[in-house]
């Protein structure tokens, strides 16, 4: 597929959240002064906006931040709640189905305007990704998985969460017909047998959604992970606190044990202050990759390792009411939690059916009709069978974070290539930052990267360039 040199050519690979937003935003600033003409290419399969978080049509399965802080464009903070109408209020926390829609009808407003440049949807997948020489008309060429290929002068890779990993589960368990490896894969949970325990591996955000689902009368969900830690709720009633609190003045540089002492100093105070310790969290949250940033590799490694999940717990929180649905689920004895992680397994014949027998690290051993695992997206790059990361891995367009997972990025999300690689006009956002921002999976987060994306993508003469502008303070 070539297309006129005249033409800015920008193409998204992944139409999940992340995705849309970025397609949104390329248009919107687009159409309100682009300095070429401009055509905008969305590459998935599936259609815009929903993606594994916002595809789920569970009522149950809520959004876990207000709908007041899920606007797609952070310079219209009340965009969503004005599209949510009779649906909900700013402090509501609705059906993450509705936030698929609410992407969808908002890209396909903005593609109808008068004003914006062409929208191309294209429903296919990108395998790999060559970076032509400057004397070819488009220095990047897309291959789709039909064999066709696209010609584009930058890319956006948007390509949401991966799988689950497997390296936790034991040969026996992975090979089991009755493990469920990602159980957010359409049509997973129609494979669990309705008379029989669950067994749940991570106790995350996942582990809420899958124990809602599953938790009836006549089973127990368990659910076990290193830490047995549970999402912390979100307060019952919105917290307005009078004043709100300034920012803190933190620094790492002084090491992780440092670190430590100055965050528990700072929720505590505003727990005293404010009377509640989510202000205290909240009110680290512009400040976190900045002190991510700060650490050195061996104090990063050991806040994965040892603060991370206990942060993460209150970091991302669940609705108040999912809280009190799952919590009632517990003291009715259907859902048990815990601390265990999975050291063996074995299928059993001396019942009807499939059925499963999975030994802890503490000698309990469960017998289940099926296993899931909640342990959360796979960060690490080598890990995944992604064609698309594999071969920009293999070529060297980009490469693996130092720590914690993702691709390694510039200030502005552009891929680091390997020593002996220029550096393409590839970019991405979202959840491929985190080993280089840690706190880059929420959707205020990936709204704002997308924004500072589409202004940046828009400036051809950036575009052609090897360098990026200093990023803004």
């Amino acid at each position: 597929m070539n297309h006129s040199s005249t033409t800015h050519d920008i193409a998204v690979v992944g139409a999940g959240a992340a995705g849309t937003l970025t397609a949104l935003r390329l248009l919107h600033h687009a159409a309100a002064g682009r300095p070429a003409p401009a055509r905008i290419w969305l590459i998935d399969p599936e259609p815009a906006g929903a993606g594994l978080a916002f595809g789920t049509d569970a009522p149950h399965h809520l959004l876990n931040v207000p709908a007041g802080r899920m606007s797609a464009h952070r310079d219209d903070p009340g965009h969503f709640v004005r599209w949510l109408g009779s649906y909900g209020g700013e402090h509501d926390f609705v059906p993450r189905r509705l936030f698929g829609q609410y992407l969808a009808e908002s890209l396909q407003t903005a593609s109808d305007h008068r004003d914006t440049p062409d929208l191309v949807r294209v429903p296919d997948r990108v395998v790999a990704i060559t970076h032509q020489p400057r004397t070819a008309a488009r220095p990047l060429s897309l291959r789709l998985r039909d064999g066709q290929s696209l010609e584009v002068d930058a890319a956006v890779l948007a390509l949401g969460n991966f799988a689950p990993g497997l390296a936790w589960a034991p040969p026996a368990l992975r090979d089991s017909a009755v493990f469920l490896a990602d159980p957010w894969v359409p049509g997973a949970l129609t494979k669990v047998p309705a008379d029989r325990d669950v067994l749940l591996v991570g106790t995350g955000l996942t582990m809420v959604d899958m124990a809602l689902s599953l938790q009836h009368p006549g089973r127990i969900v368990h659910a076990v992970s290193r830490h047995g830690l549970i999402p912390q709720p979100h307060a019952t009633t919105p917290l307005i606190a009078p004043k709100a609190p300034a920012t803190p003045q933190l620094d790492a540089r002084s090491g992780l044990a440092a670190l430590r002492r100055a965050v528990l100093r700072q929720i505590a105070h505003c727990r005293r202050v404010h009377g509640d310790w989510r202000v205290g969290v909240d009110s680290l949250r512009p400040l976190t990759s900045a002190l991510w940033q700060q650490l050195p590799p061996t104090d990063q490694a050991q806040l994965l390792a040892q603060d991370l999940r206990l942060w993460e717990t209150h970091r991302h929180r669940i609705p108040p009411v999912s809280a009190q649905a799952l919590h009632a689920a517990i003291d009715a004895g259907l859902v048990s939690i815990g601390q265990g992680t999975v050291t063996d397994a074995e299928t059993t014949a001396d019942m009807p059916g499939d059925v499963i027998e999975v030994q802890l690290d503490d000698g309990r051993r469960l017998r289940v009709g099926a296993v899931l695992n909640c342990t959360g997206s796979e960060t690490h790059l080598t890990r995944t069978d992604d064609p698309l990361v594999t071969n920009l891995l293999t070529t060297g367009l980009g490469s693996p974070a130092p720590t914690g997972g993702g691709f390694d990025t510039t200030a502005h999300g552009r891929l680091r290539p390997t020593e002996n690689r220029a550096p393409a006009p590839l970019w991405t956002l979202g959840s491929l930052r985190r080993g280089n921002l840690l706190e880059t999976t929420a959707i205020p987060e990936i709204r704002c990267q997308a924004d500072d994306l589409a202004l940046l993508l828009l400036d051809r003469s950036t575009v052609e360039t090897r360098s990026e502008p200093a990023p803004a303070h």
